[in-house]
C-alpha cells in the first residue's frame, strides 16, 4: 500500500510583486471602486475571463502604462485592426492610454513610451495619449474609432466605460457619424 502524502489546503495568502506604477494603479482603482487593494485585486482575478485575457501583450501594455503614468492612468484600450481581429502581418497594435488631466500631453509622451519598443504577438504597439473628454463635449474621431471596436484593458474607474457607452449612444442615434473622403474615414456630429 502506498501512503499519500496529505497536503494542507491553500491559504489563500499570497505575495504578487509588481512594478511601482502598476501597484499605484491598482491602488487607486480599489479606492475609486470603495475597496481595499486586497478585494479590489481579489475581485479582479475572480472575474471571469474576457477576450482581452487571453492576448499575451495586454498584461504587458498595461504593465508599461501603469510602469509610465502610476496613479495618473485613467485607462488603456486596445482598437483598430487587432481588436476587430482584421491585423495584418505588418499590422501595429493601437492602444489608446487615457491619463489624467494633470499630465501634458506632449510629445515627451510618445518618446518615453517608445524608448523600449514593445510587442504584442510579434507586433509594434502603438500607444495614443488622451484626456478623457468631458461628457458634454461631443466625441472626436479617435474617440469614435475607440467606441466602435475599443477592447478596455485597464480602467482605474468606470469613467471610461460610462464615455465610451456615451459615445456608441451618440452613434446609435446618428448624432456623430462616420465619412469616407478619398478612401479616409472621419467623424462628424450631425446638428
Amino acid at each position: 500500500m502506498n501512503p499519500r502524502k496529505r497536503v494542507p489546503p491553500p491559504s489563500g495568502r499570497f505575495v504578487l510583486r509588481i512594478e511601482a506604477g502598476l501597484h499605484a494603479a491598482l491602488r487607486r482603482a480599489a479606492a475609486a471602486a470603495g475597496m481595499s487593494l486586497n478585494e479590489y485585486c481579489a475581485h479582479k482575478l475572480a472575474a471571469p475571463a474576457g477576450t482581452h485575457g487571453e492576448w499575451r501583450g495586454a498584461a504587458d501594455v498595461v504593465s508599461r502604462a501603469a510602469a509610465l503614468f502610476g496613479e495618473t492612468l485613467v485607462g488603456v484600450v486596445a482598437f483598430g485592426s487587432w481588436s476587430r481581429n482584421e491585423q495584418r502581418e505588418s499590422s501595429d497594435v493601437d492602444v489608446l492610454v487615457v491619463v489624467d488631466r494633470s499630465v501634458e500631453l506632449t510629445r515627451e509622451l510618445y518618446r518615453r513610451w517608445d524608448e523600449t519598443p514593445l510587442a504584442w504577438d510579434g507586433h509594434t504597439v502603438e500607444a495614443h495619449f488622451a484626456h478623457l473628454p468631458a461628457a458634454a463635449h461631443p466625441p472626436s474621431g479617435l474617440w469614435a474609432e475607440v467606441a466602435v471596436d475599443g477592447v478596455l484593458l485597464f480602467a482605474r474607474s468606470q469613467e471610461v466605460s460610462a464615455y465610451l457607452a456615451m459615445v456608441r449612444r451618440h452613434l446609435a442615434d446618428g448624432r456623430v457619424v462616420r465619412k469616407v473622403t478619398h478612401g479616409q474615414s472621419y467623424w462628424v456630429e450631425v446638428a
